[in-house]
C-alpha cells in the first residue's frame, strides 16, 4: 500500500501527521502537487512535481495509484476516481470517502457552483484546527490499520489458494 497526498490541497498543519504516521507504520508516502512541496525526501517520504495546470496532479495520482492506496484528498472529483480504481480516499478532516457520499458530495459541489456562478457569496470551509487536526491523525490511523489488515487477509487467502493447489498437484 502506498499512501499518495494531494499535496495542492494538503492543510500544511496536516504533514506532521502524515509523516509520523508514514514512519510509524513503514509506509511508503507520495506528495504530489504542480508546485515544489517543501518536504524533506527520505526513504519512505518522496514528492513528484507535476506541470502547471487544473488536475494535472490529480492525474498523475489516478495514473500512479493502485487498488488497495490511499489517497488523501478533498477534492471530491479525484475522491470519487480513487474509489473507482479500488482505492481508498481520506478527507483532511477525516473523513473516509464512500460511493454513497462522494454523490452527495459532488451533487452539493455542482450546486454550489451553480451559485456561485449566479453571483452568490458561498465562502469556503473553516480553516483546520487542532480539534481537525487530531480528527485527521485519528482518520489517517484507523484507515491504514483497516487496510493492512484487509491486505494481510487478502495475502493469507491467495497463500491458501496456492497451497490447495500444490497439494492437488
Amino acid at each position: 500500500m502506498t499512501l499518495w497526498i494531494d499535496a495542492d490541497a494538503c492543510p500544511r498543519i496536516l504533514r506532521e501527521v502524515i509523516f509520523r504516521a508514514a514512519d510509524r507504520h513503514r509506509l511508503p508516502t507520495i506528495f504530489v502537487a504542480n508546485q515544489p512541496v517543501g518536504i524533506t525526501p527520505s526513504t519512505l517520504i518522496r514528492s513528484i512535481q507535476v506541470s502547471g495546470g487544473a488536475d494535472m496532479a490529480d492525474q498523475e495520482i489516478v495514473s500512479r495509484m493502485k487498488a488497495g492506496d490511499l489517497v488523501m484528498t478533498q477534492d471530491i472529483p479525484l475522491a470519487a476516481q480513487v474509489i473507482e480504481k479500488g482505492g481508498t480516499a481520506l478527507h483532511p478532516r477525516g473523513e473516509v470517502f464512500t460511493t454513497e457520499n462522494v454523490r452527495a458530495r459532488l451533487h452539493l459541489r455542482d450546486f454550489m457552483d451553480s451559485l456561485r456562478g449566479a453571483g452568490v457569496q458561498t465562502g469556503g470551509p473553516p480553516p483546520l484546527n487542532d480539534r481537525d487536526k487530531k480528527q485527521f491523525a485519528d482518520g489517517l490511523e484507523k484507515t491504514i490499520v483497516r487496510l493492512k489488515r484487509i491486505a494481510q487477509q487478502q495475502l493469507l487467502a491467495e497463500q491458501a489458494k496456492l497451497a490447495n493447489s500444490d497439494s492437488k498437484d
